[in-house]
């Protein structure tokens, strides 16, 4: 047999090879995946905050108007604040409950929750379950990372 002929007819992938590549790419996927899932946790983070601030804003411009806050947040003006009750993208709900304090007439305020959507990929996150902010702008949050952490 002719040396040459052999080498021309060796030219496919061997097993071997295909192996290794496989291998590789699945060390890679099992390292990059888990990490990718935490990135995305986090900036879902910003989307609870930045409802939070908006809904803020939309209470203090409901006080102007009114002279009171509201629960009210998917009716329009003048009733309720004209918000849909979720975060831009879905992955939090939102609610406000009213705290009247009955030693002052007419003192009047409020706590805004954001809260992960069950069944979203947001509920996996332990670190900063939900989101609160008051009408004085006190900021809250709870899981084990603690507020400085969530409402970065």
């Amino acid at each position: 047999m002719n040396v040459e002929s052999n080498a021309a007819r060796q030219r496919g992938v061997t097993l071997i090879e295909l192996m290794t590549v496989v291998v590789v790419v699945a060390v890679l996927a099992a390292i990059a995946i888990p990490s990718y899932r935490i990135h995305v946790m986090r900036s879902r983070r910003s989307e609870a905050t930045a409802a939070l601030l908006q809904l803020q804003a939309a209470q203090e411009k409901f006080y102007l108007q009114q002279g009171r806050y509201t629960d009210n947040l998917a009716a329009p003006a003048p009733t309720g604040l004209g918000l849909t009750g979720r975060s831009a993208n879905g992955a939090y709900d939102l609610s406000v409950a009213l705290n009247t304090d009955p030693s002052h007439a007419g003192d009047q305020s409020y706590t805004a929750t954001a809260r992960a959507v069950g069944g979203g990929g947001q509920t996996a996150d332990t670190q900063c379950a939900s989101f609160t902010l008051t009408d004085a702008g006190l900021r809250g949050a709870s899981g084990s990372a603690g507020i400085d952490t969530c409402w970065r």
